[in-house]
């Protein structure tokens, strides 16, 4: 959970001037894609981790981890499919926002797995 802490900290002070600069490019779907973009990261973060911590602890929950972290990723796909296919938000800023929470985490990673 520390490096969700890290990672959510560290990407509101990206996400917020991306959305601030996207207003100015386009007013709505750009700012609503990077910011949905950047929820869904940090949401699929926090679940995955749930899932880890859930799986370090008991030796026969490896069933129910694999069916959450499939029921996740379905209703991630449901949710990012609607939102693009009724043109809610800009696919491209969907990019942006997951890309920066991905990038983060893999920062972060490297920071733990180097022992810093």
């Amino acid at each position: 959970m520390e490096i969700l802490k890290r990672v959510l900290k560290k990407s509101i002070f990206i996400i917020l001037p991306a959305i601030i600069i996207s207003f100015f490019i386009e007013s709505r779907r750009l700012p609503l894609g990077i910011f949905a973009g950047w929820l869904f990261g940090i949401i699929n973060l926090r679940a995955l981790s749930r899932n880890v911590e859930g799986l370090v602890g008991a030796g026969n929950a490896t069933p129910r981890i694999v069916i959450l972290n499939l029921v996740r990723l379905l209703a991630l796909f449901a949710a990012i499919f609607a939102l693009v296919y009724y043109q809610v938000v800009n696919i491209f800023g969907l990019l942006i926002g997951f890309t920066v929470v991905f990038t983060l985490i893999l920062i972060e990673g490297w920071k733990v797995g180097k022992g810093q």
